[in-house]
């Protein structure tokens, strides 16, 4: 490496580095690149996505902050701090990022094919989860706690009977199998949740690949991708006549619906209330 570089000299020499997967190195000319002029935002994104490939989730932050310090409008900034925030898993602020990436994506006309999508489908599936886990665990607790009660109501009437001096086995077990009941009903309801649970996923072919979510209304290119119609039609006013994905050439009067998903569509969600939430 020759001395005395000038910073685009030393972030092209990182642009090469990072060709060549040697990501230590790239950091390394990227930071000299930074000394030189802090003042240029690429200089961060690009050094921040050499962090994302060491995995060095908290420096990828950093310099993504700083970028966005600069340019708030970078779309890698934005894209790059949502996917480490994703690793960190702070859900809601990956989520965040990641939604302002594809909207200033849109906006500037920039094409990352399922890119920014795919992390953003990622990270609403991953805050999902963790909010099911958290439903779960208080399901798991109220059903504890209502068979608790339920015993220490046996108990307390059995021992009222025994108070009264009626210790008739027949009595016992007549008031025995009341509770039994009381507790084989509540049992069976969060059994049922539990059923229920187990299908509270929606499956990725069923979410635009734009929006991210549940389609209403999936219609199909001639390129065989499937979106929700209010989704690719915003995309071919706003961005460009091609498919989002494939990059070839699309009009509106293309888009056909895909009657057979919108089938499945409706029947999951009529089976799936709670996917309003989803």
């Amino acid at each position: 490496m020759k001395q005395n570089m000038t910073s685009v000299e030393l972030k092209e020499q990182g642009n090469k580095l990072f060709s060549l997967r040697k990501y230590d190195d790239a950091v390394s000319c990227y930071s000299k690149a930074i000394i030189l002029n802090p003042q240029i935002p690429t200089y961060f994104t690009n050094r921040a996505l050499c962090h994302l490939k060491l995995h060095q989730w908290d420096h990828a932050c950093q310099d993504c902050r700083s970028a966005l310090e600069l340019d708030c409008a970078s779309v890698k900034g934005n894209f790059f701090y949502g996917q480490a925030l994703l690793e960190l898993e702070s859900y809601d602020e990956a989520i965040k990022y990641l939604q302002r990436a594809s909207d200033l994506a849109k906006d500037q006309k920039l094409n990352y094919g399922d890119d920014i999508a795919s992390q953003l489908r990622i990270a609403k599936k991953k805050r999902w989860t963790v909010q099911e886990e958290k439903r779960i665990a208080q399901e798991i607790e109220l059903q504890s706690y209502l068979n608790r009660l339920i015993l220490e109501d046996k108990e307390k009437e059995i021992s009222h009977l025994q108070s009264l001096g009626l210790k008739s086995k027949n009595e016992i077990a007549r008031l025995t199998e009341k509770f039994d009941q009381y507790q084989r009903d509540l049992n069976g309801m969060f059994d049922k949740l539990d059923e229920q649970r187990m299908k509270r996923d929606v499956p990725d072919y069923l979410c635009g690949k734009i929006s991210f979510d549940i389609m209403r209304e999936p219609v199909i290119t001639p390129s065989g991708i499937t979106y929700d119609r209010k989704d690719i039609e915003e995309h071919l006013q706003r961005v460009g006549h091609f498919d989002p994905v494939t990059r070839t050439p699309l009009t509106q009067d293309q888009l056909i619906p895909n009657l057979a998903l919108k089938e499945v569509v409706d029947v999951f969600i009529a089976e799936n209330e709670w996917v309003v939430d989803y």
